[in-house]
């Protein structure tokens, strides 16, 4: 492996300009097919084996009619105090309202609320259904603005009128000024941890490059996958993160190259065969565990999950080539100013930068002091991590509707007067699908359903069923007494399905539980029942691949056991952020509730991922220590000195990256970013640099050990470089030279 990396970090170094022509020529590929692609539209989460997913899919097919995709809103008015919505002046200005967005451009239909009977009991609420005839993305602006016109008209009347439903939703676009300051942060660190504006914005360029792509293609794709705008910000975040990440690492190791006498050329093609065999084996931890999500069955996991470790593949491909082609377009620019100071071209042979003295750095001085007091140091990070993770045993799991947006929202304002006027359950109603076998006996059948629907407690109140055109399969709307979230409805919805079981054998009826409420329970539990078996897969594959990089079982088991308390660590973060509501003020988010039911398993995807890169990069430069002869406390010192620094600014970046997107008005995109940047600061702060060397410390010579069986059997992928350093000489000064030292073959 680090031989063949190594020819392709000379090659594209001498071959630079085609390098770089190459991937402008893909991004301007990229940008274009973004730019002819159909929009896409934002699907409702599916599941696939689930008994709200069945019912779904038998309506699709029996009620067709009833079906279509159009976008959907609420109109929803209040009487102004002391008075009834159906007081004279007010029934006039309500239907004036309706009466304006009649006939108007894209409208279906809009309901009058006096004739379907949709006022609350104490007449001082009512709502008109507006439906549309195209998608809420293809809603044109002109219609939206008559849609707010005609609240606007209401409320010139003196009526309270707020707007619901998806009519008004908008996708949520990058670049926002959160994201602008989380790369502004990691724009800063890169030119404190590399010294050099030109290194930094080296970085910056080949993670913004890789990302463009990334980005065009998901948008491409939106419509013949079927991919959502979540998909493409997962995309942007991961892609950028692990961008800036990997091109650090990369950069750091060349600059190291150098200031040990290597050549440019030499020094590229060293870099991207050592810190590239690591940058490979990252990504491919990061890709394994997004690939992993496709085995909960979810599709929109699926997409979100592929789309991120398509944009992680790139990351590394961009590092890999792109990144020794730009050293060499840059030149000395890309070391330090004060290295570049201390030394000279001399026409670009290979020089020394002499080595720093006096006293240790930050790095070796911290792994000093694990190694001393190695118990203790485990000790206090083990409990303070498990501290951390308490709440996360009070974590509740749900589906964000309207009721997590913000109360500046009109969509929130409107679920909450519903929620007054017509009891928490209205915005969650249950629709009982009953598929019959006789039709003939579609009244008898459809009475007993609902007399037992009724007849359960929690119910507020049953509609009229509803016949298909064949008579076969009959639709009812039943509204619980409590809000679509609450763990008394979830309750309620396992009590309906045992309640209908029993009709079933009487009638011969298959009785099916589902709507958005149904489906989001159905989800949650999934969810949490395919967690031990995505948990098992991934780990499992990691462990493995982190057998083959160090040679070692313990070193695999010990990141593996690390990660769970750092994710541990991270769920407990989220359960008091956005359950219990602590610090919710200060990051933005101003409704507290469920943690969306996707998010456990998306970030122990994406986080598992991101700490074994952490493990990889840290412990690569303590195995090559090791593997060259130094003792286990002297690898654990290399390692801390060659890597501590870099790996930090890494962690910093990628947690300033993550927590940028904290500001966005998506709930999902909210939890992400609190997730993912609490998760990747415990794990690389906490679990990689205090918890892996205490544990390293106490293991000894022991923690690199590998069964005589496991040696023969695991391929040798040589990412500490070892083949590099017995047969390419540092000082070696022609490509052809260094070549021929290579063993042929070995990889």
């Amino acid at each position: 492996m680090a031989t063949f990396l190594y020819r392709i970090g000379r090659w594209a170094f001498r071959r630079r300009r085609l390098v770089g022509g190459v991937w402008l020529g893909v991004l301007g590929l990229a940008v274009v097919a973004a730019a002819v692609a159909p929009a896409g539209e934002e699907e409702d989460l599916s599941m696939p084996g689930t008994e709200s997913q069945k019912a779904f899919d038998l309506l699709d097919e029996r009620f067709p009619q009833n079906n279509s995709q159009g976008a959907e809103a609420r109109l929803v008015f209040q009487a102004p105090d002391g008075q009834r919505v159906t007081a004279r002046e007010n029934k006039a200005a309500v239907q004036d309202t309706l009466g304006s967005l009649d006939g108007g451009d894209q409208v279906a239909s809009a309901t009058d609320p006096y004739e379907t009977g949709a006022v609350s009991e104490d007449g001082t609420i009512a709502y008109s259904a507006v439906t549309y005839t195209v998608d809420a993305v293809d809603l044109t602006e002109p219609t939206k603005s008559a849609l707010e016109d005609a609240a606007n008209q209401a409320r010139n009347a003196g009526l309270t009128v707020e707007i619901g439903g998806s009519a008004l939703d908008s996708e949520e676009e990058p670049g926002g000024t959160t994201e602008l300051i989380g790369v502004s942060v990691a724009a800063v660190v890169l030119v404190l941890a590399l010294g050099s504006l030109v290194a930094a914005g080296l970085s910056l360029l080949t993670a913004f490059m890789g990302v463009a792509i990334a980005f065009g293609l998901v948008s491409a794709l939106t419509v013949p996958l079927g991919l959502t705008s979540t998909v493409a910000i997962l995309a942007l975040m991961l892609g950028l993160a692990v961008g800036i990440d990997y091109a650090l690492f990369i950069t750091s190791r060349f600059r190291d190259e150098r200031a040990q006498g290597s050549e440019p050329e030499e020094a590229a093609g060293r870099a991207v065969g050592t810190a590239g065999s690591a940058v490979v084996f990252a990504g491919a931890t990061v890709i394994i565990a997004l690939a992993g999500l496709g085995v909960v069955g979810i599709p929109e996991l699926t997409k979100m999950g592929m789309g991120g470790a398509g944009a992680v593949a790139l990351a590394v491909l961009v590092a890999l080539t792109l990144v020794p082609a730009l050293f060499g377009f840059f030149g000395r620019r890309v070391l330090p100013r004060a290295v570049r100071k201390a030394t000279r071209p001399a026409n670009e042979r290979p020089h020394r930068v002499p080595t720093e003295g006096g006293r240790p750095g930050l790095g070796t001085r911290w792994a000093r002091f694990v190694l001393r007091r190695p118990m203790a140091v485990l000790l206090i990070a083990g409990l303070g991590l498990g501290a951390v993770a308490v709440p996360a045993l009070s974590l509740e799991l749900g589906l964000p509707g309207d009721e997590s947006k913000s109360v500046e929202t009109t969509q929130r304002r409107a679920y909450d007067l519903l929620s007054e006027g017509f009891g928490p359950g209205f915005n969650g109603p249950l629709t009982v699908v009953v598929d019959m076998q006789e039709p003939g006996d579609a009244r008898a059948t459809t009475d007993l359903v609902v007399k037992t629907v009724r007849g359960v407690d929690g119910v507020a109140s049953v509609g009229d069923p509803v016949l298909s055109r064949t008579g076969d399969t009959a639709v009812l709307t039943a509204v619980p007494q409590t809000a679509p979230n609450s763990g008394e409805t979830k309750d309620l919805v396992h009590a309906i399905r045992g309640a209908v079981s029993g009709v079933e054998p009487d009638t011969g009826a298959d009785v099916l539980v589902t709507g958005t409420t149904a489906m989001n329970i159905d989800i949650s539990e999934a969810m949490s029942d395919a967690l031990i078996p995505y948990l098992t897969v991934v780990i499992g594959l990691a462990v493995l691949l982190l057998m083959v990089v160090f040679r070692s079982v313990l070193v695999p088991v010990k990141a593996a056991l690390g990660f769970l308390l750092s994710v541990g660590a991270a769920f407990g973060v989220l359960v008091a952020v956005f359950q219990w509501g602590w610090a919710a003020d200060l990051l933005g988010i101003e409704q507290t509730g469920p943690v969306m039911s996707l998010m456990p398993i998306l970030i122990i995807g994406i986080v598992f991922g991101l700490a074994m890169d952490y493990e990889v990069f840290l412990l690569t430069r303590m195995r090559e220590a090791y593997a060259h002869g130094a003792s286990p406390g002297e690898a654990i010192v290399s390692g801390f000195r060659y890597s501590g620094r870099v790996v930090a600014a890494a962690a910093i970046i990628m947690v300033s990256v993550f927590a940028g997107f904290v500001g966005m008005n998506s709930p999902t995109i909210q939890t992400m970013g609190v997730g993912l940047a609490s998760a990747v600061a415990f794990d690389a702060f906490v679990v990689r640099m205090a918890i892996a060397p205490a544990v390293l410390a106490l293991l000894g010579h022991r923690a690199w050990w590998l069964p005589r069986i496991l040696n023969r059997v695991l391929p040798n992928v040589d990412i500490e470089g070892e083949a590099l350093s017995r047969h390419v000489p540092a000082s070696a000064t022609g490509h052809d030279a260094a070549v021929r030292r290579l063993p042929v073959g070995r990889e």
